[in-house]
Formats: C-alpha cells, structure tokens, sequence
C-alpha cells in the first residue's frame, strides 16, 4: 500500500508541477514614450461624470485621466499608463475601459459650467486632498465628495442609453485618423512576428518533447510492479476456482 500510496503522490507531481521550459511566448512591441508634461505644481482634477472614479486634469491641453489607481494618458491614438501623473509612462496595448464613458464634449462643458443643459458646480479637487481621499469615495460611490458631480438636476441615464453612448463613442473614436494609424501599425507588426512567434513555439516542443519521454518513462517504472502485484492479487482467487483437469476426475471416480 505505501509503495501505491507513494507513486499516486509521484504521478500527480508528475502531471501538476510544470515543465520550467513551458514560458510563454512574448515578442514584445516597442512605441515611443510621449513627451514630458511640465507642471509648475501637482495638478488639480474634477471628477468625471457619468463614469465610475475617472478624474480629468482640466487645465491642461493633453488627454490625462486617474482611474483604478492609475494615471491614463492618450497621445498619438496609443495609451499609456502609469503610477504617477508626470513620469514612468508605460504602453498599454488597448484602450481602457473607462474611456467610453466619458463624454467626449467635457472640456466645454467645463468651460460653460453647464452639463447637457444642467448647472454644473463642478469643484476642482487639489492634488493632495486627491491622493488622500479617492479611495473612500470609490467605496462611497461619491466622487469627489458630490453624490451627482455637482449637476443641479441631474436625472441618471438608463443603462441602455449609457450602453448607447458606449457604442457611439466606441465608434467614433476608431474613426479617429491617429487611432487608425496606430492599429495599422499593430496590424503589421503582427504579421512581422508571427513566424516569430512560431519559431520560438517549434524550439519550445523540442526542448520539451525529451523531458515529457522522460517522465513518462518514469511513471511506466513506478507504476509496473504496482500493476503487476495488482493482477497476482486478483489472478490467485480466480486459480483456485478453476476446474480439476479431466484426468483427476476420472481417477476420483
């Protein structure tokens, strides 16, 4: 019993522990990082509405966001993500989710202090009170510290109108020339790295076809005697039923 108790455990090692050659193929993509924003001090935010905990840095010409803990920024139709609102940018190779909930006029109706026909008592948020505060207002559902953005009588869309504008802005932002650019270049690129790509997954089958034989091997030699004792142990019950030749009994007679 210990014997099969022992190569269960061996067999079961066997099939969970992974291979250390099966790594992921990853032919990375490199873009160019987008140039530095100057801020005489850390910047000021509002929050967004209409969305869930994005904030938009209004003074300021570029397309810069805070959401789920990260600063986005959108330059030349590519996003870049990173801990900090002024450095350590990063691809991110798509677009974020938040980003179709924002109503693409927002900086007018930050400039008229209206929202689609509302006043719009909008606060502009300092940077350290930011910081500090986000995460409860995530939990509280209260961005900024306002239940409805600041709007005066602000009626909630519908899910299905909210869904509705998703697909439109979806729509309209593929068209964006910049964008498209950019998903060209991705397009070709990929055709650059498939036989790669393949490449590197035909070297990976041989350097693990051997190791596979090998473990296989091993898991026929354990389990050998273990078969092998299972079926003298099942065979002696059947023997000793068997039938006394014609002979014996003949001579019992």
């Amino acid at each position: 019993m210990k014997e099969l108790f022992f190569g269960t455990i061996l067999l079961v090692l066997a099939m969970v522990v992974p291979i250390p050659t099966m790594a992921q193929v990853n032919i990375s993509i490199g873009f160019p990082l987008p140039p530095p924003i100057v801020f005489a001090a850390p910047p000021d935010v509002i929050a967004m509405p209409e969305t869930s905990g994005v904030y938009a840095c209004p003074e300021i010409d570029a397309d810069l966001y805070f959401w789920n803990g990260f600063w986005w920024r959108l330059w030349e139709g590519r996003w870049y993500r990173s801990a900090y609102y002024d450095r350590d940018w990063g691809y991110y190779n798509d677009v974020p989710s938040f980003y179709y909930d924002v109503d693409p006029g927002w900086r007018g109706y930050y400039r008229d202090h209206n929202w689609n026909g509302h006043p719009w008592n909008y606060e502009r948020i300092p940077y350290q009170r930011f910081q500090q505060n986000w995460r409860g207002w995530q939990t509280n559902r209260s961005y900024g510290g306002q239940k409805s953005w600041g709007i005066q009588g602000y009626q909630p869309r519908s899910q299905q109108q909210m869904q509705g504008l998703r697909q439109q802005r979806q729509q309209q932002y593929q068209q964006r020339p910049e964008v498209q650019k950019h998903q060209e270049v991705l397009k070709q690129q990929r055709q650059v790295q498939k036989p790669q790509v393949q490449q590197k997954q035909q070297q990976q089958r041989q350097v693990q076809k051997p190791q596979v034989q090998q473990k296989q091997q091993q898991q026929r030699q354990v389990e050998k005697p273990q078969v092998q004792q299972r079926q003298q142990q099942q065979g002696q019950p059947q023997r000793s039923q068997e039938k006394p030749e014609r002979g014996e009994e003949e001579h019992k007679k």
